[in-house]
């Protein structure tokens, strides 16, 4: 594979996960370092859906994660999302945050606005002001700051259009046997691989890339033997 020729990359995050927002720095840096020659296109993963999207109170043990995010990653969280997590009655509805993905990405391609930059604004909303990512507002309030067209992403949110968006991402995910989260996926004539994982920094990445390229690992699975923190369980409820 040439060194010029851009690959295709698969980030596999869910909005409503914790490590996903704490390995979001490192995809950024990683992303700005290999622009020219990685394509990345990002899928919702469907982390609580149907019968697991719960309140947050169901899950009594978020707060101990975040604090295992923080210590690996060195992220850090709101008083929102902390406030959010005392209240316990948002539910984590990952079908809502992939709608309203679905939107944000849909009019950042008209404008040339980067995949990444929504990706983030929602995880922001979630774990440091603490909204639901349930509410029209958010996506309202983002695209405004995106300088996107707010009304009408707040318009199309209840259409069926960004849902019927958000499961075929969900669906994508489960063909490519994604059930961990945050995954970053290489594609080569081998199929998709995982590149690193939730401990790896953006120069261990850059380095597995390398390998990549250079056909050293024809497999990108076995690229880079990161250690990885717990994962969440895999998706369920509205795959098919």
């Amino acid at each position: 594979m040439a060194a010029t020729e851009c690959v295709r990359l698969t980030y596999a995050f869910d909005a409503y996960c914790p490590w996903c927002y704490g390995f979001g720095p490192t995809l950024r840096s990683f992303a700005q370092d290999n622009a020219h020659r990685i394509r990345l296109h990002i899928r919702s993963a469907g982390l609580s859906t149907g019968a697991r999207a719960r309140p947050v109170s169901a899950h009594p043990r978020m707060a101990e994660e975040c604090e295992r995010v923080t210590r690996l990653t060195g992220v850090g969280f709101g008083a929102g999302f902390s406030r959010a997590l005392t209240d316990g009655t948002t539910v984590a509805d990952s079908t809502a945050a992939a709608a309203g993905l679905a939107l944000l990405y849909g009019q950042a391609d008209e404008v040339g606005v980067e995949h990444l930059d929504a990706a983030e604004a929602v995880q922001q909303a979630w774990f440091v002001d603490g909204r639901s990512l349930a509410d029209p507002e958010v996506y309202h309030d983002i695209a405004a700051g995106l300088g996107l067209d707010a009304s009408s992403v707040t318009a199309a949110y209840a259409s069926p259009e960004p849902w019927e968006q958000a499961r075929a991402d969900f669906r994508a995910l489960r063909r490519l046997h994604v059930t961990t989260y945050p995954t970053l996926l290489l594609h080569t004539a081998h199929g998709a691989g995982r590149l690193g994982g939730a401990a790896s920094t953006a120069a261990s990445l850059t380095a597995a890339l390398d390998q990549c390229l250079a056909g050293a690992f024809p497999r990108p699975s076995s690229t880079h033997p990161d250690p990885l923190p717990p994962q969440p369980p895999p998706p369920e409820g509205e795959l098919s």
